[in-house]
């Protein structure tokens, strides 16, 4: 017996085309009905350090994104004190299956440490492509060297973001403390970390970023 294909014609193939690919851009998360996991991949800036689980960057930003109206988990994958090395090694365990979106904030502590940015570079390279090979959205969050580390380190450091957003055509948001650096009263008294007002400044800047980087996983347009 043979089974004979139906033919759809160029009409029908032009629609068959364009249904896949509007299913496609709704994502996985509006396809299997479920929330939009979104990861919060860091150090402790994302981790929420010293901070009550509330007051936290993760919790914060899906109470955010949740009154915009999008159907989100925000997971809270920083770890403190880790590194672009550290946060290479737990990639995949952290995110686990079903990730469609990941805030990546890693390099502070290499900076801190005075590592030669090559090696921050590289790591996130690293990640940046095993999340692209997992086709899952990824915003690129930036960080830039304390001024005690002098120019020549500052030069190198802060370029890394730029560039791999530019080489790896990933959304970079350019500064994760933007708004907060030199305010006490954002600060934690060791004049570094967030406290609940600062992450707050973080949220609502960052804000913007994480809508457009979540637009259309949840059918969104």
């Amino acid at each position: 017996m043979r089974f004979c294909q139906p033919r759809l014609g160029v009409g029908g193939a032009r629609l068959a085309i364009a249904l896949f690919s509007g299913l496609a851009m709704l994502g996985m998360a509006a396809a299997e009905g479920r929330p939009i996991r979104l990861v919060a991949f860091g150090d402790s800036l994302t981790a929420g350090y010293q901070l009550p689980d509330a007051d936290g960057f993760a919790p914060k930003l899906q109470k955010a994104l949740r009154a915009q109206g999008y159907d989100v988990t925000v997971v809270n994958g920083g770890v403190s004190g880790d590194t672009t090395t550290g946060g290479l090694a737990r990639l995949d365990w952290t995110l686990g299956q079903g990730t469609d979106a990941v805030i990546l904030e890693l390099g502070a502590n290499d900076m801190l440490r005075g590592i030669d940015p090559a090696v921050p570079e590289k790591n996130l390279a690293a990640m940046i492509d095993a999340l692209k090979a997992r086709h899952i959205r990824l915003l690129l969050a930036g960080m830039r060297a304390t001024p005690s580390l002098g120019p020549d380190y500052a030069k190198r450091f802060d370029a890394i973001y730029p560039a791999l957003a530019k080489s790896r055509d990933v959304a970079l948001y350019p500064f994760f403390l933007q708004g907060i650096i030199g305010d006490a009263g954002q600060h934690l008294p060791d004049g570094l970390h967030p406290n609940a007002k600062g992450v707050d400044t973080i949220v609502a800047n960052i804000l913007p970023s994480v809508d457009a980087l979540l637009k259309g996983l949840d059918g969104k347009s």
